[in-house]
């Protein structure tokens, strides 16, 4: 719920006699929420205040998501809710009614949402498609289909599609239902409606048999979802059919990936020697995997024999491109730079529709300043600045074509200027500061990257936003979110966007206001340096919680900013894919280690969703991590990479200058972090520090990490 903020920062119960401590038992998901609010209502309906309806609506929320469908409906249906919230109130209490066996009432509750003026067209669009199912459920076809074609046309999900199957079949349009069965099955293989369409074609008289193409399709999508069984068992289904050599091939080139995936090696070797068989195409694609297993397993030695091998057998192929790019990488990073350098040159000169052209040519003049040869790194430079010149390599490129010439004996008359030249052009980038560093080696001034800090407006609440505050009052924050995204979609230039975005931060929605400015402001905040627009790059988000846990932890929060705008821009529900959760990207499993560490008791994992314990556990760990590292490079790097690999790359690495060390980070992710969080850092700090006081200046040695200390 990127809401919660709203409510961290304004404490927006206070005003209606309803207790903070409810308000943020329902934002944390804490268990005694739910008796909070019920006996709040059940207090004031006895009493006949005016909030009665509000908080019945809260009470009545909270009961549907517990499953006590009854109970919920008899709370929403008590009381009405504030005319702003009214088109809520029918909408929960027709979910209610659904779920508690009434989908006739519940479908005229769902119509009313349709009908009530000033109801909010995401909410209208939710109310749609639940008519159609509540419609569906009562037995009403014909009107269900007629719901359900708009419903999916605004939203084509898998449920939406498989209830518009239902009602198409029962209204008489078999073909319609047919086409939407296949649509489920083939598009949504992994979600469980996939099941249940497959089984209603194959009932179909005729029966729907699947052939190679929607087989191999349903194969795929398993393989991506990571369900490689079924994969393969969609795989073996296309046993009987006869299929042609190159349709063979494919089957057997899935079948390998599905095996390598259950780690059965030697029988996916057996498929990839058929898959061999097939098409170039397909040929290269089995010798690809091989590759790229290799490269997983860090074995680089057989990775780039087996890359040179693709480039050189399948030249024309992309898996040829791949590995013709992954040989010049691997020379690099094994210290082969003159390979490195021609395979690069080679990778430029073949493939010049390539997405990885400009970084190939990138590496090729890393590979030139590994050497030391200055002239040939600043004419790969400026190839590459030539090529691309507006790309996102162009403020490095520059960087080092500046750098190369001070290295190559140049003079500060002459290199000073291309410094301050990126400085201007670049303000927020890593390279920016770099210049600024070598400027002041240089014994020259470095321009401020910035002429005026961020700059707060107060400005009027746009009248768009009165929905989400009175949805925030009632504690629907999902349906808060949501509101307030509806309008973000909805703007269209800057104008518009920075009187929203400040009203965003003047009501501690981050978040929000950071999405704002990034679709909208980028060029005031960084083409024309305008204060206003970036105050909602670089807010002090949470700064209470984060301004405690930093003294209290003896760290920078200017730091702990920096980590978390790279981490989640300031949106405290954000969850990973590796489970990663909240402002600071915590995983649940190192939260129960720091926990540990302060003598706490393990939280639940929803619990990294307060902000104030995410920043906590954070700044703890940030503390831990400047302690081991002492640079802010090596803390960041271990921050994405893990203390164990920053280590590592510190020490095979370390005697490298700083600019250098980081170009060298093998993992591309991470050195896009690390040059993210270390720029923001010194923003911020010029940025915020206290008027008078001596900004830091960023060491370019890298220090030996402390064998002790956090490995987690």
């Amino acid at each position: 719920m990127s809401w919660m903020g709203m409510v961290a920062g304004c404490a927006l119960g206070v005003s209606l006699g309803q207790s903070p401590t409810t308000l943020e038992a329902v934002r944390l998901h804490q268990a005694n929420a739910t008796s909070l609010a019920e006996r709040e209502w059940t207090e004031c309906a006895a009493k006949r205040c005016a909030d009665a309806g509000r908080l019945g609506l809260l009470a009545g929320t909270l009961a549907l998501s517990e499953g006590r469908a009854a109970e919920a409906r008899d709370m929403l249906a008590a009381n009405p809710a504030p005319a702003l919230l009214e088109p809520y109130r029918a909408f929960y209490l027709g979910q209610a009614r659904f779920y508690a066996g009434d989908a006739p009432g519940a479908a005229l509750d769902f119509a009313r949402v349709l009908e009530l003026p000033g109801a909010p067209l995401d909410l209208v669009t939710r109310a749609r498609a639940r008519l159609g199912e509540s419609l569906l459920k009562a037995g009403k076809a014909k009107q269900a289909a007629g719901v359900l074609e708009s419903a999916v046309k605004a939203t084509p999900t898998p449920e939406l599609l498989f209830q518009r199957a239902q009602a198409r079949g029962e209204s008489g349009n078999r073909a319609g239902q047919q086409a939407d069965l296949l649509e489920v099955a083939l598009r949504f293989p992994t979600h469980p409606y996939a099941d249940d369409a497959l089984k209603a074609l194959a009932e179909r008289r005729p029966a729907v048999r699947l052939g190679f193409a929607e087989r191999t399709r349903r194969a795929e999508g398993f393989l991506s979802g990571g369900a490689s069984q079924r994969a393969l068992a969609e795989l073996d289904a296309l046993a009987g059919e006869k299929l042609g050599k190159e349709q063979s091939a494919k089957v057997s080139l899935l079948r390998a990936k599905g095996l390598f995936a259950q780690k059965r090696d030697e029988e996916a070797h057996k498929e990839l020697a058929l898959a061999r068989k097939g098409s170039a195409e397909t040929a290269a694609e089995a010798e690809l995997v091989v590759a790229r297993r290799a490269l997983r397993a860090d074995d680089n030695d057989k990775a780039r024999e087996l890359m040179a091998g693709l480039a050189k057998k399948y030249a024309a192929q992309s898996a040829g491109e791949e590995g013709a790019f992954f040989a010049g990488w691997l020379d690099l990073q094994a210290g082969r730079f003159e390979e490195a350098a021609k395979s690069f040159t080679a990778h430029a000169d073949r493939y010049t529709r390539s997405r990885r052209r400009d970084e190939g040519m990138w590496f090729r003049a890393l590979a030139y300043l590994r050497l030391a040869d200055h002239a040939k790194a600043r004419e790969a430079l400026d190839a590459l600045v030539t090529a691309y010149p507006r790309g996102s390599l162009a403020p490095q490129a520059r960087y080092w074509m500046a750098r190369s010439q001070e290295l190559g004996g140049a003079t500060a008359d002459v290199v000073g200027p291309e410094y301050e030249r990126l400085i201007a052009s670049a303000p927020a980038s890593f390279y920016a500061l770099l210049a600024s560093e070598r400027l002041q080696e240089l014994g020259r001034p470095a321009p401020a990257r910035f002429p005026k800090p961020p700059l707060a407006l107060e400005l009027p609440r746009p009248p768009e936003l009165a929905l989400a505050v009175e949805l925030t009052r009632a504690g629907l924050f999902r349906d808060a979110a949501d509101e307030v995204e509806s309008h973000v979609t909805r703007l269209r230039s800057a104008d518009q966007a920075l009187p929203f975005a400040h009203a965003l931060l003047s009501l501690g929605e981050f978040g929000h206001a950071h999405t704002v400015a990034a679709r909208h402001l980028w060029g005031r905040a960084f083409g024309s340096r305008e204060p206003d627009a970036l105050a909602a790059f670089y807010p002090r988000a949470f700064s209470n919680a984060v301004e405690q846990a930093a003294t209290t932890h003896k760290v920078d929060p200017f730091l702990v900013w920096a980590i978390m705008r790279r981490e989640s821009a300031f949106k405290p529900e954000v969850m990973s894919a590796a489970d990663a959760r909240g402002l600071m990207q915590i995983i649940p499993k190192t939260a129960t280690e720091i926990a540990q560490k302060l003598a706490e008791p393990a939280p639940a994992p929803a619990d990294l969703f307060s902000p104030e314990r995410n920043i906590r556990y954070g700044a703890w760990y940030l503390s831990r991590l400047m302690e081991r590292f002492a640079h802010p490079v090596l803390a960041a790097a271990a921050y994405n990479a893990g203390p164990t690999a920053a280590a590592k790359w510190a020490q095979e690495r370390g005697d490298l200058p700083l600019d250098l060390f980081v170009e060298s980070i093998p993992f591309r992710e991470t050195r896009g972090y690390v040059k993210q969080v270390v720029a923001d850092l010194f923003l911020y700090h010029g940025f915020y520090d206290a008027q008078g006081t001596q900004q830091p200046r960023l060491s370019l040695v890298v220090p030996a990490p402390s064998k002790e200390g956090v490995t987690f």
